[in-house]
């Protein structure tokens, strides 16, 4: 028969990952929102400027209206450089900055970064799991190898041995975007 404990254990465990999940999903839905409002604001733009053409005389563009870029003012800049959807990992490349990278992928690079900082080795998702939170559970490291090995398929951190990860050179002056 289970103990009570161990049912509680296993209900805040599926409370946990149910929480995780939820907040990937918002991160996904944010960044997903991000890039439609910029769209709306494109065609509203462009239905505002066609406008403006049909009714100036003779495409004088004396009085027109003036409208406002909406990458400056509509959209914050953190949502705008955010990743796109079904590309929250983007490639690497000189200038591209961590802000690109969803929250989770922030923190992973974080660590990396301290870990580097601190003139220590290369850093385990168990070893990750345990600096993120109280409890290293199974379902916790193996996320957090998940989304390690997906930064490293694109460039970010580098894997010098199996399950061990370090700050790539090229992507280790790039933290925070600044």
């Amino acid at each position: 028969m289970p103990s009570v404990v161990g049912l509680l254990e296993q209900r805040e465990l599926a409370a946990r990952c149910r929480v995780d999940g939820l907040r990937e999903e918002a991160d996904r839905i944010q960044a997903e929102l991000a890039v439609a409002e910029l769209e709306w604001q494109e065609w509203v733009i462009a239905r505002r400027r066609v406008d403006a053409v049909l009714a100036a005389d003779c495409g004088s563009t004396a009085g027109t209206e003036d409208v406002p870029d909406p990458r400056a003012a509509g959209v914050p800049s953190v949502l705008r450089d955010s990743a796109k959807p079904k590309s929250q990992v983007p490639v690497w490349r000189e200038g591209l900055a961590w802000s690109v990278l969803s929250v989770d992928y922030q923190r992973i690079l974080q660590a990396l970064s301290e870990r580097e900082r601190l003139h220590q080795g290369p850093l385990t998702c168990q070893e990750m799991a345990v600096m993120f939170g109280p409890d290293a559970v199974l379902a916790k490291v193996e996320a957090l190898w998940s989304k390690a090995k997906r930064l490293v398929a694109r460039g970010w951190p580098a894997e010098p041995a199996p399950g061990r990860f370090m700050l790539a050179k090229a992507a280790a002056g790039r933290g925070g975007g600044s």
